[in-house]
């Protein structure tokens, strides 16, 4: 198959920068469902316009692009051996271009391989099949939603549900709990997939499987098709909304599968899925290696509600360009918070509440101007709600970076700083690096390092998504921080707004764990845990948490 890399490297660009069709159509029905004004809104509505920024600008949707994962299906006589080589050698063109960030680690050093491939990686399941045709499908998958995948072995007493039996109701007690524990840290409103049945290891093949099927399928299994219907209205009534903001919509999608199992095991696996839900697929010619055909409907000029607010004379100043110069981040009226029609500074916003009781003051969102460094003072100012939109330097920092940071001092003055929980996707050409896509990573795996980090170095603000633990939340109360949620997988929405790549420090650790020091302006996201002791992630979850009691009777029966 002469032509089959080419056409493989096209697969891996159009999975990784535009939706899919009936992805987009699930989003657009997700946002029809939540109210525009609130941050769950906001969100939804910021989410709509990276969609398009990604297709235009042929670039990563997510900056996380995930374990790249291929079920290929062959006719007898195809050399799979090949058909390997040429797949590999795909994902290095594509990592090289920027279409898909370094993501394959040394699990023993820690050493980024630098191309994306590695012992495991890529992830290619081949199996034959009677057809004349060549089926490639590919699914990019994020490790932060990857990490919200669970697995439960019934019977199992359940957090706020009890009992789940061997049966389908405790089938469907396990993934109405699958939801709530991944509150927003997987990017909600997400997609799952169900295995039931096989053994730990199917199990989960099963789930990740029905992540193929297209959302509006309906199950040929009754009973199945029954309990999807009843997920979707179910799990939407938790509360836990687009990135655990709170609201209306946090699943878009629940597709279930079934196999046989041991007598003495009954698995129930849930694969989640963030909202920016790459998968895609080809038919190839097995003579040429020429696509026939593509598998799934293309986005390409299916709308997600991003333009479809108000005419050009009505829009708003939109949240992340309000600052006055800031071109970053422009989005029709209904992303805009009518609560807070200006910027202000700290000092003024400060203010405006002075004298109010704190009750209003925390009920209160405003959008506040802050350039870097930070002082304690303007820190002090935010509340819960509050939208900020910085300007100066920020630093990037994950896992390897925190480690280290634990043990030696920066390589840069931190105090005043504000730390971006964020893995790039970086090229470089003869004018030196530039930002190719740049969303924030769930920061709740920086817990055990980040109070410590922000007393040692005096930060002032993190920024990431999912929230942070009641560690971080001490310390930003005790040493004066914030934590700001920006919207997860809207990376090229905040690559607009790193101006440029000023530095970079600790390259070893890989692109996605080096120390990039970047120059923003315009950037916007949204206090979530303040230097008062308040966490909105901490108070939807106790909500969401008593919401899923509601569904501790049999339904399924």
């Amino acid at each position: 198959m002469q032509h089959f890399e080419d056409s493989v490297y096209d697969l891996i660009v159009e999975t990784s920068t535009n939706l899919p069709g009936d992805v987009r159509r699930a989003v657009a029905k997700g946002r029809a469902l939540e109210d525009r004004a609130t941050r769950s809104g906001l969100a939804l509505t910021t989410i709509a316009q990276n969609i398009g920024m990604a297709e235009l600008q042929v670039s990563p949707i997510c900056q996380d692009t995930g374990m790249p994962t291929f079920i290929i299906h062959t006719p007898v006589g195809v050399n799979q051996i090949e058909m390997k080589k040429d797949i590999h050698n795909a994902i290095i063109r594509a990592t090289k271009n920027g279409k898909l960030r370094p993501n394959s680690v040394d699990s023993l050093t820690g050493e980024n391989s630098g191309n994306n491939l590695g012992a495991g990686t890529p992830v290619i399941h081949f199996e034959q099949w009677e057809e004349t045709g060549v089926d490639v499908r590919l699914i990019l998958k994020g490790g932060g939603c990857e990490n919200k995948n669970i697995q439960y072995s019934l019977p199992a007493e359940l957090e706020g549900l009890g009992k789940a039996g061997r049966d389908l109701d405790g089938i469907r007690k396990c993934i109405l709990h699958s939801v709530y524990q991944a509150q927003g840290q997987g990017c909600s409103a997400g997609f799952i997939g169900v295995g039931i049945g096989g053994d730990r290891t199917t199990g989960y093949e099963l789930a990740k499987k029905q992540l193929f099927r297209e959302v509006e399928d309906v199950n040929p299994n009754d009973d199945l098709a029954k309990l999807e219907e009843y997920i979707m209205e179910n799990a939407n009534k938790l509360g836990i909304g687009t990135m655990g903001f709170g609201g209306e919509v946090t699943l878009l999608g629940c597709k279930i599968g079934v196999m046989n199992r041991l007598p003495a095991s009954f698995f129930v696996s849930v694969a989640y899925n963030c909202w920016a839900f790459r998968r895609q697929g080809i038919l190839v010619d097995p003579s040429t290696g020429h696509i026939q055909e593509w598998l799934y409907e293309s986005g390409t000029g299916i709308s997600v509600g991003a333009e479809d607010s108000a005419a050009p004379a009505a829009v708003l100043e939109a949240v992340g360009a309000a600052a006055e110069g800031a071109d970053c981040g422009v989005v029709s009226e209904d992303a805009a918070i009518p609560a807070a029609p200006a910027v202000l500074s700290a000092a003024e916003a400060e203010a405006k509440l002075a004298g109010k009781p704190a009750e209003a003051a925390a009920g209160e969102s405003r959008e506040v101007r802050l350039t870097t460094p930070v002082s304690e003072e303007d820190i002090r100012s935010l509340r819960v709600g509050d939208v900020v939109i910085l300007s100066g330097e920020m630093h990037t920092g994950r896992d390897a970076l925190h480690k280290y940071l634990m043990d030696h001092e920066a390589p840069v003055d931190l105090n005043g700083a504000v730390i971006y929980h964020c893995g790039p996707v970086m090229l470089k050409d003869e004018e030196g690096w530039h930002v190719k896509a740049a969303g924030p990573t769930t920061s709740i795996r920086e817990e055990p390092y980040q109070g410590d980090i922000i007393k040692k170095f005096g930060i002032r603000a993190v920024i990431g998504k999912g929230g942070m633990g009641p560690k971080t939340l001490k310390a930003l109360q005790e040493h004066g921080g914030v934590y700001l949620n920006a919207i997860g997988g809207a990376a090229q929405y905040y690559a607009e707004c790193i101006k440029k790549v000023n530095s970079v420090d600790f390259m070893e650790f890989g692109i996605p764990e080096a120390m990039w020091h970047l120059q923003v302006d315009g950037f916007a996201a949204i206090v979530t845990m303040d230097a008062h002791g308040n966490s909105l992630h901490a108070d939807v979850e106790k909500d969401s948490a008593a919401k899923l009691a509601q569904f501790r009777e049999p339904v399924f029966k």
